[in-house]
């Protein structure tokens, strides 16, 4: 487990997490067939800067790029989704207790632990936390962001299963075994 939540290191990355997540949230996406509704690699990477960099990160990497990226696209953030997108990040943060970051080899273990989490934290904001805040905050109708909850699950939990495993798996090599002369 690491030490400290909040330190310059942890800044540092969710600056940076947040910046990456605004250009990949707002250029590279794939649309689905349900309005406002995209398959998108940013919640892959910031799954990732939860993991690395815990829930200080794992909230405001995707809290804040995701406001960023509505307010430059859009012209005003939509606020429910937002807060989705953090809850999303602050939930797969458990994850930064489990993996041992010392290891260099991401186990089985650890692999199921962070998709089920993920899937948790995707289930959580867009079942639950973005439709009941549509309703309340934009009156939109129950069925649209039933729907749009659901692809956003099933897509967010697809991105971040390979996106974010990929990423941990390739940080987690760059660390040099114990007795290793590599």
């Amino acid at each position: 487990m690491q030490d400290k939540i909040l330190t310059t290191k942890t800044l540092v990355a969710t600056a940076l997490g947040a910046a990456l997540f605004f250009v990949f949230f707002s250029y590279i996406k794939i649309p689905s067939p349900v309005p406002n509704t995209d398959f998108q690699l940013a919640y892959g990477l910031s799954a990732f800067f939860a993991a690395i960099f815990g829930p200080v990160a794992g909230f405001l990497v995707p809290f804040i790029g995701h406001a960023l990226s509505d307010t430059v696209i859009y012209g005003s953030p939509w606020w429910s989704w937002i807060i989705a997108s953090g809850v999303t990040g602050l939930i797969t943060s458990v994850a930064y207790f489990v993996i041992d970051y010392n290891d260099s080899d991401f186990t089985t273990k650890e692999i199921v632990f962070f998709n089920v989490i993920q899937i948790v934290g995707n289930i959580v904001a867009w079942l639950l936390i973005a439709p009941t805040l549509d309703i309340m905050i934009y009156h939109e109708s129950v069925q649209l962001v039933s729907t749009q909850g659901i692809i956003a699950t099933i897509m967010n939990s697809i991105s971040v299963g390979i996106v974010g495993t990929a990423l941990i798996f390739a940080y987690k090599k760059r660390i040099v075994k114990a007795g290793s002369l590599d």
